[in-house]
């Protein structure tokens, strides 16, 4: 009797586990390859093709490419606001599935864009450079942001950089910056000056020009003019991620031997992990621009495809200096950190 009642049970269990597996045995979210194939995007790298920190997020874009299945048009920029914002234009008339681009433009100036983007059933996102109002308005239909909290990257920076040099009320750090250029990308410049002058620094300021800004061995006899002016300084911070990774040659160009100065800066590439290596670059805040590259495409399939929100992610969490550069390096001569 009760091998009997052993085996009715093992059979009632077989019989509800084939059911279930009859019931269930295909989901809806089972993985798919390639499942964001027919999705078209248009993605701007921001700089110039093969440039530094542009690259790092080119290949984000690729990968993501590669591995979602969108086809994907690129649009290069030279880091160039208005040739960006005639860019968006061209590419939302392309009528494309979504755009992932920087805001460099700003607000005032890019919300038009978005505006007509959404209304034709474009998906518009951003990276690196955030449109704050845009988001707030389009975050529900996947208008996200990939990228550091740019003010408060600028002030972390600009306090590290402070407090390992022992910087007093009076000393004078020169700042190499886009203040001028507005939006969110001026306010990480803003907040490296703030971190100083909190500090009662001296703040040498000097906005970057449009030949440095597109390419920054334009920008060695301004570097060497400033240093020879104020041989004071004590700090220097690069706020662009070609700038930085210049660093050598500019200290070289000056006369300056490693740790003379102590060089700040954003962004990650070969050169600057070389001139880490070597003593000349003190301090980096690296932004995993490869990340900014790939989620933002990330993004928009997941928008497109399932109708989620846009994703809003922090990818500036860490320094890199002497200490751990040997971690980042061989990523970084792989253009991915």
């Amino acid at each position: 009797m009760k091998a009997q009642t052993i085996r009715k049970a093992v059979l009632a269990s077989v019989g509800v586990a084939a059911l279930l597996g009859t019931a269930t045995g295909a989901f809806a979210t089972d993985p798919k390859a390639k499942w964001c194939e027919g999705v078209k995007i248009a993605a701007f790298p921001g700089g110039p093709q093969g440039g530094v920190f542009a690259n790092n997020v080119y290949n984000g874009f690729r990968q993501a490419e590669l591995d979602l299945g969108p086809t994907v048009q690129y649009y290069f920029s030279d880091w160039d606001p208005n040739k960006m914002l005639t860019q968006i234009k061209q590419a939302i008339a392309t009528k494309v599935d979504g755009i992932a681009t920087y805001g460099f433009g700003g607000d005032d100036a890019t919300d038009p864009l978005v505006d007509q983007a959404f209304k034709q059933g474009t998906i518009f996102t951003s990276l690196n450079t955030s449109l704050p109002k845009a988001q707030e308005k389009y975050s529900a239909q996947g208008l996200g942001y990939v990228g550091a909290p740019n003010y408060k990257a600028g002030f972390a920076l600009g306090s590290e950089a402070a407090k390992r040099a022992g910087l007093k009320s009076g000393d004078s750090v020169f700042v190499w910056g886009l203040k001028g250029q507005g939006g969110d990308r001026g306010q990480r410049t803003v907040g490296v000056v703030d971190a100083f002058e909190k500090q009662g620094v001296k703040v040498i300021y000097q906005e970057i020009d449009s030949a440095t800004n597109a390419d920054p061995n334009a920008g060695t006899a301004t570097f060497v003019g400033v240093m020879k002016k104020n041989p004071e300084i004590k700090v220097v911070v690069t706020d662009h991620g070609g700038l930085t990774s210049n660093v050598s040659v500019y200290a070289k160009a000056a006369s300056l031997k490693p740790g003379q100065v102590l060089f700040a800066g954003f962004d990650m590439s070969p050169n600057t992990a070389k001139a880490i290596e070597d003593g000349y670059q003190n301090l980096v805040i690296d932004q995993q621009p490869f990340l900014q590259g790939y989620i933002p495409i990330l993004n928009i399939c997941m928008t497109k495809k399932f109708g989620f929100s846009g994703l809003d992610i922090n990818t500036a969490g860490a320094f890199v200096d002497k200490t751990n550069v040997a971690a980042v390096a061989p990523l970084a001569a792989q253009e991915i950190r």
